[in-house]
């Protein structure tokens, strides 16, 4: 049984299409959704799916390794950022050498990096009067959006399209694609 731990910071929806994805699977199953926000929305989704949340501060994050040694002992063997708005320590992604994975709302390496993401990233796009835009699934390394990227699929973004209509059309593209990439990565990987 390959274990997922999810970490996210908002709502939740594309936590739960992963979790979704993977109910009732015998070799794979998300053990874990962490998140750094105490309102955040995936805690309600996660509890309404029975999976254990864990939630923790900035100091708990970047000043021990307690996160880590939790992931650890709880055998995790990929860690899927979903909607998770900090910054990884290093000390966790070299706990996790290429098991880690986030996806970003557009197309990287366009509009990616700190203060890159949400809203943001699709009022850049429609500023911009870029045509299309889209998701990037990639590895996590210790900088914003810069690792390997693993898959990407795009969208159609017109001249009338708003911020909000962008951002729409790239959820359907988030959850229609992020949780299959992950079962990919899960199945092709030796872990």
């Amino acid at each position: 049984m390959k274990r997922i731990a999810i970490f996210a910071s908002g709502s939740g929806s594309n936590a739960e299409k992963i979790c979704e994805y993977f109910s009732g699977r015998q070799d794979v199953e998300v053990s874990l959704i962490l998140t750094n926000n105490p309102q955040a929305g995936v805690i309600t989704r996660a509890r309404k799916l029975h999976i254990p949340v864990v939630i923790f501060d900035r100091k708990t994050f970047y000043e021990s390794e307690r996160i880590l040694q939790l992931l650890q002992n709880d055998k995790v063997d990929l860690i899927v950022l979903a909607g998770f708005m900090m910054l990884i320590p290093e000390f966790l992604v070299k706990g996790f050498p290429g098991k880690m994975v986030n996806i970003h709302p557009a197309l990287l390496p366009k509009y990616g990096g700190k203060g890159m993401y949400g809203h943001f990233v699709h009022e850049a796009v429609v500023e911009a009067n870029d045509t299309e835009s889209g998701i990037t699934i990639h590895f996590v390394n210790e900088h914003y959006d810069e690792g390997n990227i693993i898959f990407q699929a795009t969208c159609e973004v017109t001249e009338t399209d708003s911020a909000d209509d962008v951002a729409r059309k790239v959820q359907v593209l988030e959850h229609q694609y992020y949780p299959a990439i992950i079962d990919e990565i899960i199945s092709k990987s030796a872990f």
